[in-house]
């Protein structure tokens, strides 16, 4: 499988759960965009005493879909993927209507400080403000009635990000690291190309039957997707690479070649995907340029000894 076969078939059946395994409902967020598909995904787990992952975006219409789909039930836990404002912020409001504890990774970061001068172009994406309750580390457990919840760090889209893990089900959480219908973005300095490729070895090796991504559909072969994941991202690089050979020095001559049939709309993240690349690059000792790497720089093949 040389490149992912992406699947664009969902039915988003917005404001109504939708059993997609055993024990597991999604209500998809009506928040379309060529960012999130036909909108955020948020999990209910368990029965009678659940956990709710990825509450979702600030939206009234959601966390009313959210309470009907809850009554009757106890809500223990929140569990947070990581802290972009689509998955995130309605986390406050379900705590204060259900009283559950909110689990996450930690706070919101970046990969990597800014450099000097530079702005990072998805800060105004990221919920700052966000706080869990409780700080889990990779391989930790939350226990529920008849569930539990293994969290996986899988840092790259976020320098939090995290997939959860639903044990003796083959069932893998995976947010926005993995999905059905596109690549995830890695932008800097909030992502890494370097973390996003350690996590996807790390999801690979772990073998699930099917992960259930923050937008889209499931991935019902996961491991010869994420392989094909894989030959995608180095393929890119290899791109990019033989772009920077050729001459193209800066980053937005190397999106008009490489991105020339991708939505236009897509270009301003498909440049910071650039820039991850060369990040990369850089410190693999294949590219170079003078001071720090960033959207307006200019880069040269490193020279051969």
């Amino acid at each position: 499988m040389a490149n992912p076969e992406f699947n664009f078939a969902f039915e988003p059946a917005y404001g109504q759960p939708v059993a997609v395994a055993p024990h597991v409902q999604r209500i998809t967020a009506n928040n379309p965009s060529p960012f999130t598909f036909h909108g955020t995904n948020s999990y209910i787990v368990g029965d009678r005493s659940v956990a709710v992952i990825d509450p979702g975006p600030e939206d009234d219409d959601h966390f009313q879909a959210l309470l009907a789909a809850l009554e009757g039930r106890e809500v223990t836990h929140i569990l947070v993927s990581h802290t972009h404002r689509d998955h995130s912020p309605l986390a406050r409001r379900l705590q204060a209507a259900t009283g559950a504890r909110i689990v996450a990774e930690g706070p919101h970061r970046a990969a990597r400080l800014l450099h000097e001068g530079e702005i990072n172009p998805f800060a105004e994406s990221s919920d700052i403000d966000f706080r869990p309750d409780l700080a889990i580390d990779d391989g930790e457990t939350i226990d529920g009635d008849g569930w539990h919840l293994t969290a996986v760090h899988t840092p790259g889209h976020t320098a939090n990000h995290t997939a959860f893990a639903l044990a003796g089900t083959g069932v893998l959480f995976c947010a926005d690291h993995v999905m059905a219908w596109a690549t995830s973005i890695v932008a800097p300095p909030d992502g890494s190309m370097t973390d996003y490729m350690k996590s996807l070895d790390k999801l690979i090796e772990r073998h699930d039957r099917l992960l259930l991504p923050g937008h889209g559909g499931p991935v019902k072969k996961p491991v010869s997707f994420m392989r094909a994941l894989k030959t995608h991202r180095r393929m890119r690089e290899r791109a990019v690479l033989g772009r920077i050979r050729a001459g193209d020095s800066s980053i937005p001559d190397m999106v008009k070649v490489i991105y020339r049939d991708t939505d236009p709309r897509l270009h301003g993240a498909a440049a910071l995907s650039v820039l991850a690349h060369i990040e990369d690059l850089i410190e693999r000792g294949e590219v170079t340029t003078d001071g720090p790497p960033h959207l307006l720089g200019r880069y040269r093949p490193m020279a051969r000894r």
